[in-house]
């Protein structure tokens, strides 16, 4: 009996090739795992923000883009050196205030003849002058178990722990640390210290 030529309704069922698929699933697998470790970096580093005055020359310049580290201080605590971002008084209105870390919980801070003095020690490896301006801190100040103390390295044009409008900084208002530093036009990013 001849087959007939024309229409058929009837087709051959294809084989699923093996091969093919697995690549296709070992596809779906890589690019799902690169989506979700790209949500995590975002999430950790992905904020921007800019550094707003001269409070912090010459580490960070007024209008500089930093990239911050916000995953960090919620498995740890800041520690002096550190160079963080924070709400002052928790206030998210606010911009955002970045100032280096000087005396940590416990500690206990005063400046005497424009030096900082941290339990009795003198810290200056931050700044270049002596801090003209004592503020709060005129009279030792003992920091309670949540608190730091935050100072701008250009002390003396920084807006700071020392003034009475931001005071000791609560851990529940540091956003996070300030990791990367933007530099010549936003074009090279650097490691902050």
């Amino acid at each position: 009996m001849a087959r007939r030529k024309g229409l058929t309704f009837y087709q051959k069922k294809k084989k699923v090739n093996m091969t093919l698929l697995k690549e296709i699933v070992s596809w779906i697998f890589w690019i799902g795992v690169s989506v979700f470790l790209a949500l995590v970096v975002m999430y950790c580093v992905g904020m921007k923000t800019s550094v707003i005055g001269a409070g912090m020359e010459p580490c960070l310049y007024n209008g500089q883009s930093i990239f911050l580290n916000r995953l960090v201080y919620k498995v740890s605590s800041p520690k002096i050196g550190d160079v963080v971002v924070f709400y002052p008084n928790g206030n998210d209105k606010s911009h955002l205030y970045v100032k280096r870390v000087v005396a940590t919980p416990g500690d206990k801070v005063q400046i005497k003849n424009g030096f900082l003095y941290v339990n009795g020690e003198v810290i200056d490896e931050y700044f270049n002058d002596k801090i003209a301006e004592a503020g709060l801190a005129e009279n030792e100040i003992e920091l309670n178990v949540d608190e730091y103390f935050v100072i701008g390295d250009n002390c003396n044009n920084s807006e700071d722990s020392r003034s009475a409008n931001i005071g000791n900084i609560k851990k529940v208002y540091i956003i996070g640390k300030a990791w990367f530093k933007m530099a010549a036009g936003d074009s090279a990013m650097g490691l902050l210290d």
